[in-house]
C-alpha cells in the first residue's frame, strides 16, 4: 500500500517549526501497512490543499492520505473545507472516533472539525495538527482502518 502525509501549516511550511505531526503520522501509516509513505508540508491555503488532495488520489492512486493540522476554529484552518470539496463519499464515522478518542485527554476535543472520506478508492483522512492528538487516536484508527481500505480496494468479508 502506498500512503501519503500532508502537514497543512503554514509555519511548518515556512520552516518555522518541526514537523513531529508529519514525523507520527508517516509511523502510523507504516503500522497500518504502508510500504511507501510520501509526506508533503503545505500552507493553510484550500485551493493548494485541493490540488495535492487530487494529485495524491488520482494522480499518484495513494490508497491512504493521512493529514495533519488545520482543522480547528481558526480563520485559517481550511482542512476540512478542502477535504469535503474533493472526496466522493464521507466516512463520518472515523472523524467522530478520531474526536470520542481525544476527548479523554482535552476539554477542546469538540473543537476539531476534522472530516474522513473517499475518493474513488483512496480514503482520506483529517487529524489534528497536535502530535498527542496523533498518539491518542492512533489505537482506534489501526483497528479499522485496515477494513476501511480493503473495502476501498474491493476486498469482501469481514464484518
Amino acid at each position: 500500500m502506498r500512503a501519503t502525509v500532508l502537514t497543512i501549516s503554514t509555519s511548518r511550511a515556512g520552516g518555522e517549526a518541526d514537523d513531529e505531526s508529519g514525523d507520527r503520522l508517516t509511523e502510523l501509516a507504516r503500522r497500518l501497512g504502508a510500504e511507501a509513505v510520501d509526506h508533503e508540508v503545505l500552507t493553510d491555503d484550500q485551493e493548494l490543499i485541493e490540488s495535492r488532495l487530487r494529485h495524491w488520489a488520482d494522480a499518484q492512486q495513494c490508497e491512504l492520505i493521512l493529514t495533519t493540522g488545520g482543522t480547528g476554529l481558526a480563520p485559517t484552518d481550511v482542512t476540512p473545507e478542502a477535504t469535503a470539496a474533493v472526496i466522493d463519499r464521507p466516512a463520518p464515522g472515523i472523524a467522530e472516533a478520531i474526536r470520542r478518542a481525544s476527548e479523554p485527554h482535552t476539554e477542546l476535543w469538540m473543537l476539531s472539525r476534522g472530516l474522513a472520506g473517499a475518493r474513488s478508492s483512496t480514503l482520506i483522512v483529517n487529524l489534528p495538527g497536535s502530535p498527542a492528538s496523533i498518539d491518542q487516536t492512533a489505537p482506534v484508527l489501526l483497528k479499522a482502518l485496515p477494513h476501511a481500505l480493503a473495502l476501498l480496494r474491493g476486498e469482501r468479508g469481514g464484518h
